[in-house]
């Protein structure tokens, strides 16, 4: 396994997720009702149809596909198939807005050291997979060098208390 070199592009954030889809129309109703993002300026330079959307800091590009009948039908919600995933403030609201839609969705739950994740799982008109999670209470642990971190900054917050007080037991 070769060593991590750190940041050799600087990256600095995901920008935007660019979709094939269908019907522009159907995807935009699709982001914007079912998942908040809003439509913003597309550049005009650019010669064939699509969209653009953006919410939660990143961009979601709707491309229209130029032969959308060949594009495949994914009909399975596997959670093991690509996917963005979304952070919620509550799952049990997100899962009856979901019952109230009619969308169909599938459950996981992934466990670690005593942590559960719930995760519903959903596929937008295309068949391209979201996740909406409660994953920010699993901490993001590097294999090698840093220390801990989390998802969401009001994790990070409560974890770097939870480190300091466990540093102070320790010198107890």
């Amino acid at each position: 396994m070769k060593e991590s070199v750190g940041n050799p592009l600087r990256l600095q954030s995901v920008n935007h997720i660019s979709l094939i889809c269908r019907s522009v129309e159907q995807s935009m109703d699709f982001y914007q009702n079912v998942l908040g993002f809003y439509p913003i300026r597309r550049p005009g330079s650019l010669d064939f149809d699509g969209a653009w959307l953006f919410g939660y800091g990143i961009g979601i590009h709707l491309l229209e596909a130029e032969n959308p009948e060949k594009l495949p039908k994914k009909k399975e919600i596997n959670p093991k198939d690509n996917h963005i995933s979304f952070q919620c403030e509550s799952m049990v609201a997100v899962e009856k807005k979901l019952k109230e839609m009619e969308i169909d969705y599938v459950r996981a739950t992934v466990e670690e050291g005593g942590i559960q994740v719930d995760q519903l799982f959903f596929h937008d008109p295309d068949g391209f997979m979201i996740e909406i999670c409660n994953c920010d209470s699993l901490p993001v642990i590097p294999l090698v060098g840093e220390v801990a971190r989390s998802c969401s900054l009001v994790n990070l917050e409560k974890m770097q208390n939870q480190q300091q007080i466990q540093k102070m037991l320790q010198q107890l």
